[in-house]
């Protein structure tokens, strides 16, 4: 494993907290409520199928996503810059546990993904990419200039990336490769390597995605699909034509919420991958543009906090994050909506699923904690708060 250099005096360099970026709170805050809210809609049908209990998911999304907000609310109040010296040792963690789940690990729907026993389960994937995003972050920052040559930046990078790319598809999760890679590559730009070597990573990804979603036969059906959803609607088409089927079906306004008729085992994993489409039958055309732009709000406020960002740690942990949340999302909503091939992932926020939900939670703690650490930003002035502060002192008079 490449070695992640320390900066020099890094104990010395600790500054106090300021205030939050509050849209990144909000948001957090709105999506994960929405997410529970969605989750409930979309699984009480099936989970009262499968457990007998209507409320099965909603109160296991409520769990955790009450464990990824204490964890949320920690790593805000902590220097990010305290990742630095942890790379190393989370990386490796990681790359064990993806191991461990090849060895032993627990089988569903064709993939072998996760660890545990029961209801509890750890699916290491997830985590991952945070693993991925902190350690990269700080490989890169030690780098310097020598990340655009071939053997001190192209060479390590693609290592790095393979292996724990590599270890994803035994599993195999072609899902989460994608976004490691878009993840990686983009994070590998951001840190100054050449325009040359990023456009080589581009083919060779290219050619590496096409080539393992054409080997396996039900990747290459879904791309199948996507050229022709009437080809198969009873079989590979038949989630995509359901999904398309329901969003259509809410038109404008909705046809009111828990009132959709897709839940019914129309979609296949209707409270995971097919939520955003539970959502546009039962809220409308206008719910899910909402949900769109809060995404997109995210996304802007996520990499202004990284084109911002002094140290070049923070402004890469930044933009990885930001990556992540961001690509995620585009594949989830651009595979329900057809306008690319279905992927698998989930809907970060809204879809339900433990590991997923308390690994974006995380790493939101870490975006908080950059907008705090930052000097001669000071988000209290920002208008929403002023606005609130101006109210309070309104009252007082």
């Amino acid at each position: 494993m490449a070695a992640v250099s320390r900066p020099t005096h890094w104990r010395e360099e600790w500054r106090e907290a300021g205030a939050p970026d509050f849209w990144l709170v909000a948001l957090t805050l709105l999506l994960t409520v929405v997410g529970i809210v969605a989750v409930y809609s979309s699984s009480f049908v099936i989970a009262l199928a499968d457990f007998g209990d209507p409320y099965y998911y909603v109160i296991r999304q409520i769990i955790w996503a009450a464990i990824g907000g204490i964890g949320l609310i920690l790593i805000s109040r902590i220097d990010y810059r305290r990742l630095r010296p942890l790379a190393i040792p989370v990386m490796a963690i990681t790359i064990a546990l993806l191991i461990v789940v090849l060895l032993i690990g627990l089988t569903g729907n064709g993939a072998q993904r996760w660890i545990g026993a029961g209801p509890v389960t750890l699916q290491p994937a997830e985590f991952a990419k945070l693993s991925v995003i902190i350690y990269l972050a700080a490989w890169l920052a030690g780098r310097g200039e020598r990340v655009r040559t071939f053997e001190h930046g192209l060479i390590p990078f693609l290592i790095i990336v393979g292996f724990v790319g590599g270890l994803i598809m035994l599993q195999p999760n072609l899902g989460t490769t994608l976004i490691i890679l878009a993840i990686t590559m983009t994070m590998f730009w951001v840190g100054g390597a050449s325009i040359r070597h990023i456009s080589l990573l581009a083919v060779l990804g290219v050619g590496v995605v096409f080539a393992l979603a054409m080997v396996s036969g039900y990747r290459s059906d879904r791309i199948t699909t996507f050229l022709h959803p009437g080809s198969d609607s009873g079989g590979s088409g038949f989630q995509t034509l359901q999904s398309l089927i329901a969003i259509g079906n809410g038109g404008i306004h909705g046809l009111g919420l828990g009132a959709s008729r897709a839940k019914f085992f129309y979609i296949p994993e209707s409270h995971t991958d097919g939520v955003f489409a539970i959502i546009g039958e039962e809220l409308g055309l206008l719910a899910t543009v909402t949900l769109i732009i809060l995404f997109v709000t995210l996304m802007y406020r996520g990499f202004q906090l990284a084109r911002r960002t002094e140290d070049e740690f923070g402004r890469l942990l930044a933009t990885g994050i930001t990556t992540w949340i961001a690509v995620q999302a585009l594949l989830n909503i651009g595979g329900i909506t057809s306008i690319i091939p279905l992927t698998g992932v989930p809907l970060p926020f809204l879809s339900y699923g433990s590991n997923a939900l308390t690994a974006v939670l995380l790493a939101m703690g870490i975006l908080i904690s950059i907008s705090r650490y930052q000097p001669g930003v000071n988000y209290r002035q920002s208008a929403p708060v002023q606005h609130v502060r101006r109210i309070v002192k309104r009252v007082k008079r």
